[in-house]
């Protein structure tokens, strides 16, 4: 008789990968065993077009030796792989050594023997896929009985993925965690005139269970978008080489800090360390405690903690527990997003836990947290509600949502647009614009915020598909805020929209 094959538990791979690092007399070591489960759901007009549903698992064994780092990756997880990995991971290590200039150091961080799983209500995976697929055509045939009035594309798709990963390192720390996340959305594209113009809604991608669909609200929110997308495709387009003032809403607003806010503070790319994909910062450190990066109301406060933000966890990737912290108090730059190496460089005693890696097969890197621009301060003079930052505002244009972009290579020069314009005159809105994009340098953007919006009306925005990189990785994150006026704005021409 043939026996079975033993299998053993994924905390057993992680301590023999642990003993076989500290027998090879590396410094440090570290292994993350992950499993990566995503479901994707895709609707056009009246078909699926899309339903994927894989699941990836494997695991990286990360070593550092005589100050070199080396990292080796494999999807088969047996005690012999483990081995195999394990030197080899320690062989690069040694091959990385003959060109490496500076050894590298790392704050200390604390032993942690932990689990973590993101709380929901309802595992997503286990709703039936024609209930998904039903809901998403259900959506897109409510948005084609518009048909008449000039819609004709529909879009709405479903997304959730789980994340499992055991993470052991050689200062004994052995942390299990699960993450969920879900994120909804839907589209649709009026034609008229020769033209043809989009309206999206989405409820942001956060990290909880099926609950977040809610197709209850998505359902309510369809007549507007058409509506909007209608009246959109017919409107005139906006101002070009203008300044003027700008009320954004978080839909908005939530990208253009990502852009200028989020990765000029990562300190690998304020230090050169990745520059390939999407350069480096202007924010360097020895502009900590001195620039003025925003208008003294104006702070950006990072927050691994915060409940449903899509990076929220109970640890990075290199072990360090979640927290919270500002990069940007009372306007004036005062930290940056580390990883325990970078952190070390800074000359910080710990890592604030920005370490991530999208996949088993990933090295963790410096990844942008939940970061966000908090409400205004109550009863604060700079402190307005978005209707009160409309009735005080005489000739203006207020955006929702978002469109194209682009910055430079050091976050300073930007360019947004946006997915719908509304003029106001005299603190009133007066009807829709189309085409519009804002132009600005990243500090007299962010000192030229003279409104800010109170905690009512906060709202958790951000993205799933934050590329950072080679060969690239995507992270998510959240960039909870509120809505601001901004005086004295460069509006471009829509050409680029």
């Amino acid at each position: 008789m043939v026996q079975a094959p033993v299998k053993i538990q994924t905390t057993e791979l992680a301590t023999l990968a642990i003993d076989l690092i500290r027998q090879a007399g590396c410094e440090y070591g570290d292994i993350r065993l992950c499993s990566y489960r995503s479901q994707n759901l895709t609707a056009s007009d009246r078909s699926l077009k899309q339903l994927q549903d894989k699941v990836s698992s494997g695991f990286g064994v990360r070593v550092l030796l005589k100050g070199a780092w080396g990292f080796a990756a494999s999807h088969r997880q047996t005690p012999e792989e483990i081995t195999r990995v394990v030197a080899l991971a320690v062989d690069i290590a040694k091959g990385s050594r003959l060109s490496q200039k500076t050894p590298v150091q790392l704050v200390p961080v604390e032993t942690y023997r932990d689990t973590y799983v993101t709380p929901i209500e309802i595992d997503p995976f286990t709703v039936p896929i024609q209930e998904k697929a039903e809901l998403l055509l259900s959506l897109n045939e409510k948005l084609l009985s518009y048909e008449q009035q000039g819609i004709k594309k529909a879009f709405s798709f479903l997304r959730f993925t789980k994340e499992e990963k055991i993470f052991a390192s050689t200062n004994d720390s052995l942390i299990n965690q699960t993450i969920y996340r879900s994120y909804p959305a839907f589209s649709c594209t009026a034609i008229a005139n020769n033209d043809a113009q989009s309206r999206s809604y989405e409820r942001p991608p956060l990290n909880i269970g099926y609950e977040h669909i809610n197709p209850t609200n998505l359902f309510s929110q369809v007549e507007r978008v058409a509506s909007e997308a209608i009246e959109k495709v017919h409107a005139p387009k906006g101002p070009a080489d203008i300044r003027s003032t700008l009320i954004l809403k978080p839909t908005n607003l939530f990208l253009t800090i990502h852009e200028s806010v989020g990765h000029p503070t990562e300190l690998d790319r304020v230090y050169g360390y990745e520059s390939n994909f999407a350069g480096t910062s202007f924010a360097t450190t020895d502009k900590m405690g001195k620039l003025q990066y925003a208008a003294p109301w104006v702070n950006f406060k990072c927050d691994r903690i915060q409940p449903g933000g899509r990076s929220t966890v109970g640890y990075d990737d290199e072990g360090v527990k979640s927290q919270e912290w500002y990069v940007v108090k009372d306007g004036v730059l005062v930290d940056y997003l580390t990883d325990r190496e970078t952190a070390h460089r800074l000359g910080r005693g710990s890592s604030n836990g920005c370490a991530y890696a999208d996949s088993w097969s990933s090295i963790p890197m410096v990844r942008i947290p939940n970061l966000g621009l908090e409400a205004g301060a109550d009863g604060g003079s700079h402190t307005a509600t978005l209707a009160e930052m409309i009735a005080d505002t005489e000739d203006g244009i207020l955006i929702d949502g978002i469109g194209s972009f682009s910055i430079d290579q050091q976050r300073r020069n930007f360019q947004f647009g946006g997915d719908a314009f509304w003029q106001v005159k005299k603190g009133k809105v007066v009807g829709m614009l189309k085409d519009v994009t804002y132009h600005s340098m990243t500090t007299d953007f962010w000192n030229s915020v003279d409104a800010v919006g109170p905690a009512a009306e906060w709202e958790q925005c951000g993205t799933n598909i934050c590329g950072k990189g080679e060969p690239m990785q995507l992270a998510q994150m959240t960039h909870g805020c509120v809505p601001v006026r901004v005086r004295d704005i460069l509006i471009g021409s829509g050409s680029g929209s």
